[in-house]
């Protein structure tokens, strides 16, 4: 695969930092507010909610800053990928819930999904050289 349109390099750079880079923030806030993060899982069935809290946040970093300076993307971008496909079914379970909550749980259910369908998009170009990254691990 070849990024030969014009523009495409760039392109493709972008969406690299906007999925990747608000994916890396979101993973760092799981540790600004660990407590809270924390109880909110134990209030979802999660085990060792703090663990998980911590686990997940490192795991967005780490699968984030992957996708966008372009170091393993492949595990970074299969990581994302179960990671969000997880959180969708165990944290944001909207048939659970009523009222506006099942409207919020759901919207977070689908914001979810189409990560996963962006993080499988980066999955399936990761064994490609990609522009203005680093190119570790393809």
């Amino acid at each position: 695969m070849t990024f030969a349109a014009a523009g495409a390099d760039v392109a493709f750079l972008l969406a690299r930092v906007l999925f990747g880079g608000v994916l890396a923030f979101t993973g760092f806030n799981h540790f600004s507010d660990v407590e809270g993060m924390a109880e909110y899982a134990a209030f979802k069935g999660i085990p060792f909610p703090k663990l998980s809290v911590l686990g997940s946040g490192g795991l967005l970093v780490f699968g984030g800053v992957s996708l966008v300076v372009g170091i393993v993307p492949s595990l970074g971008a299969g990581a994302l990928a179960l990671f969000l496909l997880a959180s969708a079914v165990t944290m944001h379970d909207f048939w659970n819930a009523e009222g506006e909550d099942r409207q919020t749980e759901m919207t977070s259910f689908l914001k979810n999904l189409y990560g996963v369908g962006a993080a499988l998009a980066f999955l399936a170009v990761a064994g490609t050289a990609w522009p203005y990254a680093l190119n570790v691990g393809l």
